[in-house]
């Protein structure tokens, strides 16, 4: 994880009702999740698969940061992201 600093970006994934998984970028994960589970504002994805849990979550310094974990994670295998997940489970 990189040094953040007060406007930090976040990478974050989402378990689904269907139990597949979303990854995505914000700065602010609760309001995020929030949108995801009860707005309009939620991904069209997530939003046929509600309710969704936050798994994981990574801080960065910047957008640009993010955005390069992110396309890395989504990169990876479903097996691969669980392995992730559970080497760092969310408390």
């Amino acid at each position: 994880m990189e040094n953040t600093t007060e406007k930090d970006w976040y990478i974050y994934i989402l378990r689904c009702s269907d139990n597949s998984l979303y990854t995505g970028v914000t700065t602010d994960l609760e309001r995020r999740v929030q949108e995801h589970n009860d707005s309009p504002r939620g991904a069209r994805y997530t939003r046929a698969r509600r309710p969704v849990q936050l798994v994981y979550a990574e801080a960065w310094a910047t957008r640009s940061l993010a955005c390069q974990r992110e396309a890395e994670i989504k990169q990876l295998s479903r097996p691969e992201k669980i392995t992730l997940i559970s080497k760092a489970p969310l408390g």
